[in-house]
């Protein structure tokens, strides 16, 4: 038994691919899933695993359940509550006690990239927006508003070859503290 987060991308933006936060917790139910919680509409799932899986297979029961219901694919990102607390703790351009994290966003990847896709993003640079990659997770900082940035889930999955989700820094925050 450990407690997981699942990440999911894209659902409740805009109006599109909708998925009720009491539905989804229901299909966590009946996936086996327990002691379920969500953390606003965007797709957080705190969650324990008795199932024993690996957070590849994870991701994929929940997405293939999810087509199945909905008809859309949404992907998902699996993180132990330990894996998104140490990702805090790496942070290069977080300051612990810093009043403003609104630049500050943290975008999830599935799986490592190969050394050689890393080796390709080194060459990018949009400053005043930089990142920094350790593992699986790319720390992202924006002089700006994220959503104005090109350090977006499309360039970092186009760039490494591996699919991403990106939360803003309160909301990683809030997930290590509800998932503690």
């Amino acid at each position: 038994m450990s407690k997981k987060i699942a990440i999911l991308r894209g659902i409740n933006v805009g109006g599109k691919r909708k998925i009720l936060m009491a539905d989804l917790k229901l299909l966590f139910q009946n996936l086996g899933f327990s002691n379920i919680s969500s953390y606003i509409q965007s797709g957080n799932v705190i969650f324990i695993d008795d199932n024993g899986l690996n957070d590849l297979d994870i991701a994929k029961q929940i997405e293939h359940a999810i087509t199945a219901k909905y008809k859309f694919d949404v992907p998902v990102i699996i993180r132990s509550s330990k894996e998104i607390a140490k990702a805090v703790k790496k942070n290069p351009f977080y300051k612990k006690n810093a009043e403003d994290i609104s630049q500050l966003h943290l975008t999830f990847l599935n799986e490592k990239p190969t050394k050689e896709n890393l080796t390709k993003i080194e060459s990018y640079n949009y400053e005043p927006d930089k990142f920094v990659i350790i593992g699986k997770e790319v720390f992202i900082f924006c002089a700006d508003k994220y959503h104005q940035s090109k350090l977006t889930n499309n360039f970092f999955e186009k760039k490494l070859k591996v699919s991403a989700t990106t939360r803003n820094w309160k909301t990683v925050l809030k997930l290590v503290e509800l998932s503690a």
